[in-house]
């Protein structure tokens, strides 16, 4: 077995491949975003983001198998039993393949339907939408089909591979995005094109680096009842909080396009485009750590899986803080200058998902956790549950008292916020974590560096104007700036620091070593 210095180094090395590639990744995928946006119109922009996410809800299977084939694989792995590693995985894909099959009836049936049906399209534009939705469905069964193989990318703690190859998939978009500023034809129905083969070239690079990289990826067609059995227990409980998933985002976004119509689903789009960009500064680091307190757990490390949990819950929090807050204050000046064209309730839209973005920041450690136990029933009835009630209650409040957009995701937000409580009073007796460590460990630190943060960045927005480009920088320095000291003094205990100080110190010797 790996050393914990060993391991460690592993979650450092991954970390820094995830981070080169997400800061190559979000510049492209903003500036994309900026010219499809252009490119497309707020309508047809608007169009493209409901209808995708009809797929995804008509999908929602995806979600669910997402989960039980990390899980499973990565405690496979953990096992160290390479027969049992192969078995799990051939099992997985041929789940993987029954599925597809059935989430393409949903889609060519209901999906469809409701589609021509229901959603709230523009005049003369419902060919252009058939040919989006039928694109999006090739588009989501090829990312379906594709989720073993990534989830034995992620259990083997290849990052490297999902960075070069991330790199790969924004720049093929970026170049999407220059032929649809050209395209003589309609741009909607080229844009959806173009995206799927995009998603068919991603696709067999991944196979193909699989292939030649592990062993036990050459798929075998595999029944095996033993291994099937616990997989699809362990997805069917966590069906119902994948389900809640797709109904608070997507869903929120159906009846946003019903009562509001797709200019608002624009506004919506670029909010979650903000989201994908933000979340992956925090989500890097969480994907480095989460094998590793699947593993942990596996190899019966519980002290060293409580410690992977708490860490990355705050430090999760604290990268997130850093990046949230200087958009947060600076919302509207950043918008007008990225986008051409801005849609309305683009800026509050945002603001709410950054503080959404902190929560999940503290969420996902502990989802991580009680999937490795694999015990997941009580925790999936509860949080999908309570999560699900988003839906009925922003429909009753659209339908008999006509709230506006804002106050829509208003209440995905609350209830977001409610059920992080519920997570960890169902998950952290399971860990044999005691609930106050979540206060005093994770909570009081975080609302600590919060609170002064926030309070000095706002004070910081009467002095520090962001009406120009220079200023903007000036007013992001000087946000780190009050981040890093409240996150030293009040965010990180003494050994931590001890342990940043030691890092630098070795790293200054080296130096005059060499020199």
């Amino acid at each position: 077995m790996d050393s914990i210095s060993e391991k460690n180094k592993r979650i450092a090395k991954n970390t820094i491949f995830l981070y080169l590639r997400m800061l190559f990744t979000v510049a492209i995928s903003l500036y994309t975003s900026r010219m499809v946006l252009n490119a497309l119109g707020v309508e047809d922009f608007g169009v493209y983001d409901v209808v995708g996410g009809v797929v995804t809800m008509m999908g929602f299977v995806n979600s669910t198998l997402i989960g039980a084939s990390a899980r499973f694989i990565t405690f496979s792995q953990g096992t160290g039993n390479k027969i049992e590693i192969q078995k799990t995985f051939d099992c997985i894909v041929t789940l993987h393949y029954i599925f597809a099959i059935l989430i393409l009836i949903l889609c060519e049936t209901i999906g469809l339907w409701f589609v021509t049906n229901k959603l709230v399209v523009p005049d003369g534009r419902m060919d252009a939408t058939i040919w989006v939705y039928q694109c999006a469905v090739i588009a989501a069964l090829i990312e379906f089909i594709s989720t073993p193989y990534n989830s034995l990318i992620v259990a083997h703690e290849k990052m490297s591979a999902f960075a070069f190859v991330s790199i790969y998939d924004k720049c093929i978009q970026l170049v999407i995005a220059f032929i649809l500023l050209a395209a003589p034809y309609d741009r909607l129905i080229i844009y959806s094109v173009l995206i799927v083969i995009a998603k068919i070239s991603v696709r067999l690079i991944y196979t193909l680096y699989c292939h030649r990289t592990f062993e036990e990826s050459k798929y075998h067609l595999c029944w095996d009842k033993k291994r099937i059995k616990p997989i699809l227990s362990y997805a069917g409980w966590i069906f119902n909080g994948n389900l809640a998933f797709l109904g608070y985002t997507q869903g929120l976004n159906i009846l946003l396009n019903l009562f509001f119509g797709p200019i608002v689903n624009a506004a919506r789009g670029i909010s979650q485009q903000v989201q994908v960009a933000i979340y992956s500064f925090t989500n890097n680091f969480q994907t480095a750590i989460n094998p590793q307190i699947i593993k942990s757990y596996a190899a019966s490390e519980i002290t060293r899986m409580h410690n992977l949990v708490l860490m990355s819950s705050r430090f999760g929090f604290f990268l997130m803080l850093i990046i949230a807050l200087p958009i947060y204050f600076n919302t509207n000046y950043i918008l007008n200058l990225w986008l051409t064209e801005v849609p309305e309730y683009s800026g509050t839209f945002i603001r709410m998902i950054l503080i959404i973005g902190l929560n999940s920041t503290l969420r996902n450690p502990t989802i991580t956790a009680i999937q490795a136990t694999g015990n997941v029933k009580k925790f999936q009835i509860w949080e999908g549950s309570l999560l699900l009630l988003i839906i009925p209650i922003a429909y009753v409040l659209l339908k008999c008292y006509h709230i506006n957009p804002v106050q829509t995701l208003s209440v995905y937000m609350f209830t977001e916020l409610a059920v992080q409580f519920v997570r960890v009073f169902i998950t952290y007796p399971q860990i044999n974590l005691h609930i106050w460590l979540y206060f005093t460990k994770i909570l009081w630190p975080c609302i600590k560096v919060l609170a002064i943060s926030a309070t000095a960045c706002h004070l910081l927005t009467g002095l520090i104007h962001a009406n120009s480009i220079s200023m903007l920088i000036t007013y992001v320095v000087a946000s780190l700036a009050i981040s890093g000291i409240s996150i030293w003094l009040f965010g990180i205990n003494k050994n931590e620091r001890r342990y940043v100080v030691n890092i630098i110190a070795n790293k200054v010797h080296k130096l005059k070593r060499t020199n």
